[in-house]
C-alpha cells in the first residue's frame, strides 16, 4: 500500500487490504512505521512469492540461476553473523552473561530507536507475520512472531525459512503474544562496518520479546524468524516459562529396516562442524538397504516435555540456510539434490555466471569452471578481469565464492525429509550428542554417563573458529552447547534449565560427544566423514540398548574397536587406533582451560561443578580403562 498518507494510514490500509485483523499486530505494524517512516507498507503471504520475485528480478536485487533459481548479492562488508555487534538486552542484571553481549534495556534500546527514526524513507516496509513452529504445536504460544524488513530479499529468504501467512497471527490463544521484529538495513557503505563508529546494532530485548536490528541483509542478522527469535528469544522464553529448551541442534532419525525400531538424535555443532551434512546424511552403500537416515532439520530445535513425561524435540524452521562451501554431490548429495533445479533455491555470495545463470562455489567441483566468460566472483567483479595467477588461486582472498556463502532452500525439497517433520509433537529424543571441528584430543566418539556430564561437556563443547562467525579461522573457541553467539541469558541459569527440562524425563537421552575431523601428523583427516559418520552413532544406540559395553575413561565410554560396524570400510588399524586414542596431558590442559571457562559462569549449578571435578580427578589417577 503506498501513497502520500501519514504512516499510520499507510499501516492500516497495508492490513485491511490483507485481511490482517489482530489488532495488536496493527498497533506494533502502525508504532514502527511511524518511527522508520517507509514510502509504502505491503503485508506479506507466502502466495506472493512469484510476485515478490519479479519485482525483485525487475529491480536488479536477485538474478536468475537455471532451473528456476535465484541468486543475491550482499554489500561486501555484510555477509556473515556479527557477534560483536550483537546483543541482548533486558531490565534485569542478572541476565548479563559470559557470551550474551548484555545491555541494559534503557540504555542501548534508544540508540536503535534513534538509528531506525526515517531510515526506510524513500523505501517498502514488508510486514511478514510467521510462525517457528509446526501449526498445532504445544510450544505454538511462543512461536508466533512478526518482522518489519524494508528489503525484499529477506522476504524471501523468510518465506522459504518461516511458515509466513496472516492466518498464522490472526487467530492466535493469546492475540498479544507474538514477537515483534524490526529490520531496517540502513545506509550499508556509511555504517562504519568493523569501526569504532560502528553503527550496526542486532538487539535482541528478550524480556519485551521485542528484536531491533539495524545495519544489515544478511540472514544471520537480518533472518529474525531464524536466530534472533528461534534462538535467542525463544530460549529465553523457555527459560523464562520453565517450559522448553531452544537450542542450534540438528534432529534425524535412524531406522533400522530390521529390526523395525527407529530412534532420534539431536545434537550441536558450531558453524562448519558437520551438522548440516551429519543431518542430511546417506547410509554407506556397505549397509545395503539395512538403515534409513531421515531429515528433521540442521540447525533449531526446541525441546520439552510432554504429559507423559517424554523428552520431544523438533524443528522450529520451514527451511535450510545451508554452508554452500565444500557442499558436493559426494559429501552431501541430499544437499545438492535440495538446491537443484525446480527447487527455487535462493543462493547467496557464490560466484555467479552472467551468461550461463550458473553458480559455482569452492568444493563444488575439485576445480573452477575452466571457461571464464561470464563468471563474476561474489563481490561481483569478473574472474576474466583478474590478474592470471589469481584467477583459479586458492589463496585467501582470492575465493570465488565467500568462505561462508550459503543457499536457502525449502525443508520439502530435501530428499530424505521425514514423513514426521510437522508433526506438532515433535518426536522423542535418544541420544543428544555435542561435536565440534577440533584437529587432536577428541576422540571419534565418546559417550556420558548420565545428565550432568552430558550437560557439563556440551557447556564445555570447543571448535575452530570459521568464517560463519567472522572469527580467525582453526583458532580453537569455546562454544557452549554451540549456542554462543545464540545466548540470550547467564550460562549457570542455562546448565540449570537443562537440568531442570532433560531431568523431568521419564526416560533420559543418552548423551556423547563426535568429532569427525582429528587428523594425523600431517594434517590429513583420519576418519572420511559424510555418510560414515552413521557408523559412530549406531554404536551409540547400541550402547544405549546394552548391545555393547565399550571402554569406560576418565573422558566418557569409548567404543571397542569390534564394536564398530566397520564393514565395508577400508579403515587402516593405525587410525582407527588414534581415532579412539586418549592423550591425558592434553586433557588434563583442557581441563585447565575449562576450569578458567566456568569460572566466567555466574550461579553455576553443583552437579556441573561436579562433573568437571570428577574428569580432573580421573586423569590424575590414570583412569583410562
Amino acid at each position: 500500500m503506498s501513497s502520500r498518507l501519514p504512516a499510520n494510514a499507510l499501516a492500516d490500509a497495508a492490513c485491511e487490504a490483507a485481511g490482517l485483523t489482530n489488532p495488536h499486530v496493527r498497533d506494533f505494524v502502525r508504532e514502527w512505521t511511524s518511527l522508520t517512516a517507509p514510502a509504502r507498507v505491503e503485508v506479506i503471504d507466502a502466495r506472493d512469492e512469484d510476485r515478490l520475485i519479479a519485482e525483485a528480478l525487475a529491480a536488479g536485487e536477485i538474478s536468475s540461476v537455471s532451473g528456476g533459481r535465484y541468486y543475491a548479492r550482499s554489500y561486501v562488508k555484510d555477509t556473515a553473523r556479527t557477534e560483536e555487534r550483537t546483543f541482548v538486552a533486558t531490565s534485569n542484571p542478572n541476565d548479563k552473561g559470559a557470551y550474551n553481549n548484555w545491555r541494559l534495556t534503557s540504555e542501548v534500546k534508544p540508540v536503535v530507536v534513534e538509528l531506525m527514526r526515517g531510515a526506510s524513507a524513500n523505501k517498502t516496509t514488508y510486514v511478514i507475520p510467521y510462525l517457528m513452529a509446526p501449526p498445532g504445536s504445544p510450544l505454538e504460544a511462543f512461536a508466533a512472531g512478526v518482522e518489519l524488513t524494508d528489503s525484499r530479499v529477506v522476504v524471501l529468504h523468510m518465506i522459504r525459512m518461516a511458515r509466513v501467512g496472516v492466518a498464522l497471527v490472526n487467530n492466535l490463544a493469546d492475540p498479544s503474544s507474538f514477537v515483534r521484529g524490526v529490520n531496517v538495513v540502513g545506509d550499508l557503505p556509511n555504517l562504519g562496518q568493523g569501526t569504532p563508529a560502528d553503527k550496526r546494532h542486532f538487539v535482541t530485548i528478550a524480556d519485551e520479546r521485542l528484536l531491533l536490528h539495524f545495519g544489515s541483509s544478511y540472514g544471520g542478522n537480518a533472518l529474525l524468524g531464524k536466530i534472533a527469535h528461534g534462538l535467542r528469544q525463544a530460549s529465553y522464553d523457555g527459560h523464562a516459562s520453565g517450559k522448553f529448551l531452544a537450542e542450534q541442534f540438528m534432529l534425524i532419525s535412524i531406522r533400522d529396516i530390521v529390526e523395525g525400531t527407529t530412534r532420534y538424535i539431536c545434537g550441536g555443532f558450531p558453524s562448519a562442524s558437520g551438522k548440516t551434512n551429519l543431518a542430511m546424511m546417506r547410509p554407506p552403500a556397505a549397509f545395503g538397504d539395512r538403515y534409513e537416515v531421515k531429515f528433521f532439520g540442521d540447525d533449531i530445535a526446541w525441546l520439552y516435555v510432554d504429559d507423559e513425561g517424554t523428552l520431544r524435540a523438533f524443528n522450529a524452521e520451514y527451511g535450510v540456510f545451508g554452508v554452500a562451501r565444500n557442499s558436493n554431490p559426494g559429501t552431501n548429495p541430499n544437499a545438492i539434490e535440495s538446491i537443484g533445479p525446480g527447487s527455487g533455491a535462493l543462493f547467496t555470495n557464490v560466484a555467479y555466471n552472467e551468461i550461463t545463470k550458473d553458480v559455482w562455489w569452492e568444493g563444488l567441483t575439485p576445480e573452477p569452471p575452466s571457461d571464464l566468460a561470464g563468471w563474476r566472483d561474489w563481490r561481483g567483479e569478473l574472474l576474466a578481469d583478474r590478474p592470471a595467477e589469481r584467477q583459479r588461486s586458492a589463496a585467501s582472498g582470492d575465493e570465488w565464492a565467500h568462505p561462508n556463502s550459503r543457499f536457502t532452500t525449502l525443508l520439502a525439497n530435501v530428499p530424505n525429509i521425514s514423513a514426521e517433520a510437522n508433526d506438532p509433537r515433535g518426536v522423542p529424543i535418544d541420544a543428544i550428542i555435542f561435536g565440534g571441528r577440533v584437529r587432536d584430543r577428541e576422540p571419534l566418539i565418546r559417550a556420558l554417563r548420565n545428565l550432568a556430564d552430558g550437560v557439563y561437556d556440551g557447556l564445555t563443547l570447543g571448535a575452530e573458529a570459521t568464517a560463519a562467525a567472522e572469527g580467525k579461522e582453526g583458532l580453537l573457541r569455546y562454544d557452549p552447547m554451540s549456542m554462543r553467539p545464540f545466548m540470550s541469558y547467564a550460562e549457570g541459569d542455562y546448565a540449570a534449565h537443562w537440568l531442570k527440562i532433560i531431568g523431568a524425563a521419564k526416560r533420559a537421552p543418552i548423551f556423547a560427544h563426535v568429532n569427525w575431523f582429528r587428523r594425523d601428523a600431517s594434517g590429513g583427516y583420519l576418519w572420511p566423514g559424510y555418510g560414515e559418520n552413521l557408523r559412530p552413532l549406531l554404536w551409540l544406540l547400541d550402547l544405549a540398548a546394552g548391545r555393547v559395553s565399550g571402554v569406560d575413561t576418565a573422558i566418557g565410554i569409548l567404543p571397542r574397536h569390534e564394536e564398530l560396524q566397520l564393514n565395508g570400510l577400508a579403515l587402516p588399524p593405525a587410525d582407527l587406533e588414534a581415532l579412539l586414542a586418549v592423550d591425558p596431558a592434553a586433557w588434563q590442559r583442557e581441563v585447565a582451560a575449562r576450569g578458567e571457562l566456568l569460572k566466567g559462569f555466574p550461579r553455576l549449578p553443583s552437579s556441573i561443578s561436579g562433573a568437571h571435578e570428577r574428569l580432573a580427578a580421573g586423569l590424575t589417577d590414570g583412569y583410562l580403562e
